[in-house]
């Protein structure tokens, strides 16, 4: 069955497809990033022969996979960031008509304020909190020092996360879409929980 996810996920078109999916999906939420993660996280487990017991030509690297996606990450991040600064009165004016916007602003303005950017990271995880938070921050003119260090420990949280879960799914389950299907429901746990536990959090 590798050959089927592996045939998907191998080849150095992978680091692209990934880099630009986690990029763009600060803007569009819907893309599939943290299924081509998985997936490749789960090809990769192959290409150690953990999974397997061969080696697959065209296999991603661990290491080269998480910096990838982190990177990525980051980079969005800091261009929804950039563009939420420079957005001016009419995103004031659209973040004031949202109550989830505004109150997500307040709570991320205290959190930074504090030295606290732990709801940045948890946001990572969160369905949309990432453009939220990015969004929010560039609206607010939070500055770079406060906001940045946190999306980079986000991304890298985010991304070492999904590729663990690829590749400890394909060793425990088989390099199969068996174990790439349990590991997206581990990561859509994870958002779900993170998602409970930013609603949760007392208003400023």
């Amino acid at each position: 069955m590798f050959e089927s996810v592996g045939s998907l996920a191998a080849g150095p078109w992978i680091y692209t497809a990934v880099a630009v999916s986690v990029l763009l999906d600060v803007f569009l939420p819907v893309l599939p990033s943290g299924v081509l993660v998985i997936t490749a996280g789960t090809a990769a487990a192959a290409g150690s022969g953990a999974a397997t017991g061969r080696v697959p030509h065209g296999v991603p690297g661990i290491p080269a996979l998480i910096l990838c996606a982190a990177t990525a990450s980051l980079l969005g991040d800091l261009v929804a960031y950039r563009l939420a600064w420079r957005g001016g009165e009419r995103l004031d004016r659209a973040i004031a008509r949202s109550r989830r916007l505004t109150t997500a602003q307040e709570r991320l303005g205290d959190a930074l304020a504090r030295g606290g950017g732990a709801l940045v990271v948890l946001a990572r995880f969160a369905p949309a909190g990432r453009s939220v938070v990015s969004f929010c921050a560039g609206a607010a003119h939070r500055r770079a020092r406060d906001f940045l260090p946190w999306s980079a420990l986000a991304g890298l949280s985010w991304a070492a996360y999904s590729v663990a879960l690829g590749y400890y799914g394909a060793r425990w389950l088989g390099a199969t879409w068996l174990a790439t299907g349990v590991s997206l429901a581990a990561l859509f746990g994870a958002g779900a929980a993170a998602g409970f536990l930013m609603r949760r959090r007392p208003a400023s």
